[in-house]
């Protein structure tokens, strides 16, 4: 029973480092997944040991898969707190809201505006780019200025230049700054 337990224990070490190497690589972090899938193989050894040390032992398997499913669930839930990345998104509203475009840029937010043609009527998109970390934070504000505002977002692959390399940066930390300023004051 002991030995299962620590099966169980070892998988839930392993599977989050698993997902995070993998999201990694993805990401192109290539050292970082490097450095994980050092991590990762030093884990994955020591759990396999444990099970194949007595194969008569149907319990160890139980917790080797149990282990991994909820070691899953929670990578999954390590990777969406650290959302890791960028985001693209693009918002289709019906009227060009420059209360709305205003805020979004206040906040930090990169924002391009086109008229496109909508299937009755000119309606207005606005395309965007922000850390993962923000995209609910941006879906909010969105929504609060345009509640029924169709709203896309994707994760981009990679992207050169731009207002998001800087400013993005600088009107965050401003922002902060002066709400830090307004919450003490």
């Amino acid at each position: 029973m002991l030995s299962a337990l620590l099966v169980f224990i070892v998988q839930l070490a392993y599977v989050p480092v698993l997902t995070l190497r993998t999201i990694m690589m993805v990401k192109g972090m290539k050292e970082r997944a490097a450095a994980m899938g050092m991590l990762e193989g030093l884990v994955y050894v020591l759990a396999l040991g444990l099970v194949f040390s007595d194969l008569s032992n149907y319990l160890n398997m139980v917790a080797y898969a149990l282990g991994f499913a909820v070691g899953l669930y929670i990578g999954a839930i390590i990777e969406e707190k650290l959302a890791i990345g960028y985001v693209t998104l693009e918002v289709n509203i019906p009227t060009r809201n420059q209360e709305l475009i205003d805020r979004l840029r206040e906040l930090g937010f990169s924002v391009s505006t086109s008229a496109v043609e909508g299937m009755s009527s000119t309606r207005y998109q606005l395309d965007c780019t922000a850390r993962r970390d923000r995209e609910k934070e941006f879906i909010r504000v969105v929504s609060d200025f345009e509640p029924a505002a169709f709203i896309v977002s994707f994760e981009p692959r990679s992207f050169k230049g731009g207002y998001i390399t800087k400013a993005m940066k600088k009107r965050r930390e401003k922002y902060l700054k002066k709400k830090k300023n307004t919450e003490n004051a």
